[in-house]
Formats: structure tokens, C-alpha cells, sequence
């Protein structure tokens, strides 16, 4: 894995410190041992990790600089791509949110292990921590790398970040009429569409998409509603 993530990441022309590629091939290492016995992700076999995970996460550095910044990354999961990005950009100051407590336990012991700080875990539904005071309107970035539709993504991550910074959602091809129906809610939700682009990871075919959102002013009260209502009335 070490090797094909440092081929990798030069081929994508990302600068990272010297170490990276191998606590990247480590942390991809640790997610196949705990997947056996928590389901932690589909993909199952190491250059695929390396490729799909480790790879597809880094290329956001094509486009962000996250160097002194602060990202929430919202339901981390197996800590995707949240933690790639700080193995990467040793500086940016990462919390980790995600509602699944043993997720977070494994992730924290995997931070250990590589030697990270500047790591924080929070168990919490996003919908819920966006209220809490010193969490709305106060982060540079939210990331989101999941299967939910852009608008409730939109919804669940903008109200964490500050004017100015940014939403980032990564998605997959499709991503081009999930951008369209998500204009309304970015209006809404106090966002505007910096970016979008497309992008292929070395080695594979898959094509993803880079969703950035750049926040212009506070989200309002109210937002983000009630899963219940989010899900069923998508702004």
C-alpha cells in the first residue's frame, strides 16, 4: 500500500511530509484488520484502500488548502476523508463527528497509533451538534463523503462552517443533478457554489466529483431541522 500511495500522490502532484505514505499505508492496514470484525467499509483489499480510500481523499489537496485550518468532518465513518487530511496537512485541526461511539473508539486508537494530535472524536447526530453553542458558524471547512443526497448533506454540514469557509462534498459522477437541486438550499442555508469539479484517481477508473460550497453569511435559525423533516422535505 505504502508504495502505491506515494506513487499516487505524486502522479496527483500533492507535496506532503515524508512519513505520510507510510501512516497512510498503516491506517489502511488497521481498517482491514478491524473490518473483519466491524463494518467499516465494502472495499476489502489493500491496493483497493489504497486507491478508493487513501487516494480519493488526498486529492482534495488539488484544490484546498487546509494548512492552520480547522474541518469537521461529518459522519467520519471510518474517518474518511477527515483523517487522510491531517496525515496529509499535519497542521489542520480535525474533529471527527459521527453518531456509530465504537467508530470513534476505533479512529481514536488509530490516531494514537500514527502518532496524530490535533485529532478530536465527537458522538453526536449532526443535526443535533449544529445547534450547540461553539459549533455553529465556526469552522473553515465541513467535509462530507457519504451517499446522502446534496441537499441534505448541504443542510447537515453549512451551519457548522463560518462565513467564508467552505463546505466540501465528495461525491460520485452523478454528482452533476444533485448540484442542480441543491441550489435553493444553498441560498437558504446561507451558501453559493464555488466549484465543482471532476476528477480521476490514479489507477482505477472511477470518476468523483469535489462539491465546494463557499458559506457567505450565517446560516439561520432554524437550520438545520429535525432529521425527520430533513429527510422527508429536502430544501
Amino acid at each position: 500500500m505504502e508504495q502505491i500511495i506515494a506513487d499516487g500522490l505524486a502522479e496527483l502532484g500533492i507535496p506532503c511530509p515524508a512519513q505520510a505514505p507510510q501512516q497512510l499505508a498503516r491506517y489502511g492496514e488497521l481498517l482491514l484488520e478491524k473490518n473483519q470484525v466491524m463494518n467499516l467499509t465494502a472495499i476489502r483489499d489493500p491496493e483497493g484502500v489504497a486507491r478508493l480510500h487513501m487516494l480519493d481523499c488526498a486529492a482534495l489537496l488539488r484544490w484546498v488548502d487546509f494548512r492552520q485550518k480547522t474541518l469537521i468532518d461529518v459522519g467520519t465513518g471510518a474517518g474518511f476523508p477527515g483523517l487522510v487530511l491531517k496525515i496529509l496537512v499535519p497542521t489542520l485541526q480535525v474533529t471527527l463527528l459521527d453518531s456509530l461511539n465504537k467508530r470513534l473508539d476505533w479512529l481514536t486508537e488509530v490516531s494514537a497509533a500514527l502518532g496524530l494530535e490535533g485529532v478530536q472524536t465527537v458522538h453526536a447526530r449532526a443535526e443535533e451538534q449544529a445547534m450547540q453553542k461553539g459549533w455553529r458558524d465556526s469552522f473553515d471547512f465541513a467535509s462530507a463523503r457519504a451517499v446522502a443526497e446534496l441537499r441534505i448533506l448541504s443542510e447537515l454540514c453549512l451551519p457548522f462552517v463560518k462565513p467564508g469557509g467552505r463546505f466540501l462534498a465528495m461525491k460520485g459522477p452523478g454528482g452533476g443533478q444533485e448540484l442542480r437541486n441543491a441550489a435553493q438550499a444553498h441560498r437558504v442555508l446561507g451558501g453559493k457554489l464555488l466549484f465543482s469539479q471532476s476528477y480521476s484517481i490514479p489507477g482505477t477508473d472511477a470518476d468523483h466529483r469535489l462539491i465546494c460550497v463557499q458559506k457567505t453569511g450565517l446560516t439561520p435559525k432554524g437550520y438545520p431541522r429535525r432529521w425527520a423533516r430533513l429527510q422527508k422535505e429536502p430544501l
